[in-house]
């Protein structure tokens, strides 16, 4: 019979091993120490399934942002495939766990192809599973990364930039509102229709802000004729630098500014330190996807985003 339970001291940082699969297990075993040490989960967070012959045969590990006392989201998820209903009782386990943690929701990414730290080999096996735990898709994405080159591309002289720490934080909810009132990104679409405009700004602000950043990365770019026309937030998360979030105002939009901000992130993050950049743009915003692209990056990756309300 198989039992879902907290892993035990003895049984971190490897969790479930492969055999023959050494470069999974190590990932597995670097990822989830570089988590543990970087507060971004906890022993109580890691939950393993054993099976009857006290093999450990699947895993859940919940996941926040360093600092924070809520789980945001669960990884290291695995699960046999002939044993749909332990993936759906390890989920249903990280659900309630992240609940009693004060958790309003739990999310959860599929990456395709499978690739390191999580090697999540069949998604669609994956998704199908998630979807049994009351798991539901709220964006189909593209990741984009770029290790970053000696010499970038120069800002767009078209553009003068104001910084966060310059202009304070209403100009920049003010932008943002009115670029989520014609988004293509599903995800943000939800929130404007689940809070409003001016909510949904504010949060987006917010989310991105628990990301390690300084207030004179985040920037508004200023079209010629005075009126702000991109935002910039880039930042740095847990693992790698990142393009946080960057738009284009809707007046301002089949002027090219968007590869204009997707470079001015990058050089920020460049001259802070990053060999390494990634960025996210949901499926449908082919114009992101364009800009991330004419300025160098490669599509490396496609993410599925699931969430299960609590």
């Amino acid at each position: 019979m198989t039992s879902i339970r907290i892993a035990r001291p003895d049984e971190l940082p490897a969790l479930v091993e492969y055999p023959g699969d050494d470069e999974r297990n190590a990932a597995t075993r670097e990822y989830l120490v570089r988590l543990l040490d970087g507060k971004c989960t906890r022993p109580e967070w890691c939950l393993v399934a054993e099976g009857g012959d006290g093999r450990l045969i699947g895993s859940a590990v919940l996941w926040t942002i360093p600092g924070h006392e809520v789980p945001l989201a669960v990884v290291l998820f695995e699960a046999p495939a002939e044993s749909p209903e332990t993936g759906i009782a390890l989920l249903d386990a990280a659900a309630a766990k992240a609940g009693e943690s004060g958790a309003n929701e739990l999310e959860h990414v599929v990456d395709s192809p499978a690739q390191a730290p999580q090697f999540q080999r069949d998604p669609g096996r994956r998704g199908e599973l998630l979807r049994q735990a009351g798991f539901q898709v709220v964006r189909d994405g593209r990741r984009f990364r770029l290790q970053v080159p000696e010499e970038l591309p120069a800002d767009d002289p078209r553009l003068s930039f104001r910084s966060l720490a310059d202009l304070g934080r209403e100009p920049f909810i003010d932008v943002l509102q009115e670029l989520l009132a014609d988004t293509a990104d599903a995800r943000l679409a939800a929130d404007v229709e689940r809070h409003g405009l001016r909510r949904a700004a504010e949060l987006l602000f917010e989310e991105t802000g628990e990301l390690r950043h300084e207030p004179e990365w985040w920037e508004i770019g200023y079209d010629a004729d005075g009126t702000p026309a991109v935002v910039s937030l880039p930042a740095e998360s847990p693992s790698v630098p990142v393009i946080g979030f960057v738009g284009v105002a809707p007046a301002h939009r089949g002027k090219g500014y968007a590869t204009s901000v997707v470079v001015r992130g990058t050089r920020v993050l460049g001259a802070n330190g990053a060999t390494e950049i990634r960025g996210d743009c949901d499926a449908a915003n082919e114009a992101m996807a364009r800009a991330f692209r004419r300025a160098g990056y490669e599509n490396f990756a496609a993410r599925l985003e699931f969430s299960r309300t609590l």
